[in-house]
């Protein structure tokens, strides 16, 4: 099977990232087909902006995985589907367990079972905790501050036992905050509830929500509020279409950060928000959010040597447009 005819199965690909990756595996000639159980994701990104395959189902659904496995010729996984709101995590931890960790074991012993052995893994940065360094490495100590994070890491234990029992060879990417949407407004963020900045700035823009909080005021930062790395979700995208070739070129696992390598303030996004958008909105000030950390900026550089990734968006003003187009097409 020649590679750019190889079927590859995203699991959660209905979502924010999930779809732009789609995009970017058809556009770089593959195959693709989507599971995804609609808790969150979009069914019409699927069916008819992507036109691309939709199996609803879980990851959790053994049976229904051996279908798809002995009914497509599937050389790789790029698995998404995983509940990412940090906060419900700590006062629901069952439901972040059960999914993110437990669903994603039955998708590998499924995989295994039908020598699928090439898995692309959607990580955290969060699995770092507070940061010793900053830009932080792939090698930081790992301190999880969350059953969010802690799900993610485990899964990233599970993927190196795999490795030494079954061969299962994984790309693990490690993401700091992904934001922006497709260049043309083709795709975007769109969750509900919405818990991320831009694009809870941009629909305070929109008059969708009252007013903007600031979560923290006095960290030791240069304008007092927190300091993020924000990288744009089509980069996301290309990276994870460089990770299946990389396994499907027989590399050996690996793990990689993507983040933008540069941190913008909590004040500096609202601020960029107003000046795309040309609209002014509330903004107030708060308390710190338990465990948000100051300042948490990765190093990409060893994604930008081993898989030649190139990140094409790293401009903040350019990244909140992209939002902008899509969320004025979405929501007004």
């Amino acid at each position: 099977m020649s590679e750019a005819k190889s079927t590859i199965l995203v699991t959660g690909g209905a979502g924010y990232i999930g779809t732009h990756a789609v995009l970017a595996l058809k556009r770089a000639g593959y195959e693709v087909i989507v599971l995804d159980n609609l808790v969150y994701g979009h069914r019409e990104l699927v069916e008819d902006v992507l036109q691309v395959k939709l199996i609803v189902g879980d990851t959790n659904d053994r049976t229904l995985l051996d279908e798809l496995f002995a009914t497509h010729n599937i050389a790789a996984v790029m698995h998404f589907a995983a509940y990412i709101a940090v906060g419900e995590s700590v006062v629901e931890p069952g439901k972040y367990y059960r999914n993110n960790v437990t669903g994603t074991l039955t998708l590998l012993e499924a995989m295994v079972a039908a020598s699928v052995k090439k898995f692309v893994f959607s990580s955290t940065c969060a699995v770092y905790g507070e940061p010793q360094k900053v830009p932080i490495p792939e090698d930081h100590p790992y301190n999880p501050m969350s059953p969010y994070a802690s799900s993610k890491l485990m899964v990233e234990r599970i993927l190196a036992d795999f490795d030494v029992a079954y061969g299962l060879k994984s790309v693990i990417f490690r993401y700091f905050n992904a934001a922006g949407a497709e260049p043309t407004g083709l795709l975007g963020e769109d969750h509900n509830p919405e818990t991320h900045l831009i694009p809870l700035v941009l629909l305070a823009a929109l008059g969708k929500r009252e007013s903007i909080t600031i979560l923290g005021t006095d960290y030791p930062t240069p304008d007092g509020t927190g300091v993020r790395d924000y990288i744009h979700v089509c980069d996301l995208a290309d990276a994870h279409v460089l990770g299946v070739k990389y396994l499907l070129k027989g590399n050996n696992s690996e793990i990689f950060n993507l983040g933008n390598g540069n941190g913008f303030s909590v004040r500096e996004v609202i601020e960029t928000g107003k000046a795309v958008t040309g609209r002014d909105f509330k903004v107030v000030e708060s308390d710190r959010r338990p465990g948000d950390v100051p300042v948490l900026v990765g190093s990409s550089d060893k994604a930008k040597q081993n898989l030649g990734w190139s990140p094409q968006y790293l401009d903040l003003r350019e990244i909140v447009m992209h939002a902008w187009q899509w969320h004025q097409k979405r929501h007004e």
